[in-house]
């Protein structure tokens, strides 16, 4: 009954609270830039649009192949954990007291943590491949701009 409680609130309820507080962190903001704009208005102060729109910074293609081959690393890394503490919960009984339903779980979030890894790693590998010339002319460009 534990397993099923731990395995409910990690894969419902913590991604819907997590959604929750993403999607109320937005309307707040939202919210308060309304606030100003209607304050700005009765008072009559003119009101510039381009404050209040986000001005993202371009991320180039080096940083993000950058962050697919360290999301890569981190989710291998924790496959190999996981698989890791399924092997030992296998051959050592004991240690399931320690770290509750490790065979139940650990063994097939290892193997599906480190599936998803390769998969990032291949995907960096043929992206880096791919867009090679690409990001040699953005390179390029960013020192001549200096």
């Amino acid at each position: 009954m534990k397993e099923f409680l731990i395995v409910i609130s990690v894969c419902v309820i913590l991604p819907v609270l997590i959604v929750w507080m993403a999607m109320r962190a937005k309307k707040n903001e939202t919210d308060k830039k309304a606030e100003i704009m209607l304050k700005a208005i009765e008072a009559g102060v003119p009101v510039d649009m381009e404050q209040f729109n986000k001005k993202r910074t371009p991320v180039s293609l080096k940083k993000e192949l950058l962050d697919k081959f360290n999301g890569a690393c981190i989710v291998s890394l924790l496959g190999v954990v996981f698989l890791t503490l399924g092997i030992i919960g296998r051959t050592n009984p004991g240690f399931n007291d320690f770290f509750i339903g490790s065979n139940a779980f650990m063994l097939p979030a290892g193997g599906i943590m480190m599936a998803v890894g390769i998969g990032l790693f291949i995907s960096y590998f043929v992206s880096r491949k791919m867009l090679a010339k690409e990001i040699e002319a953005e390179e390029k460009a960013l020192e001549e701009q200096k």
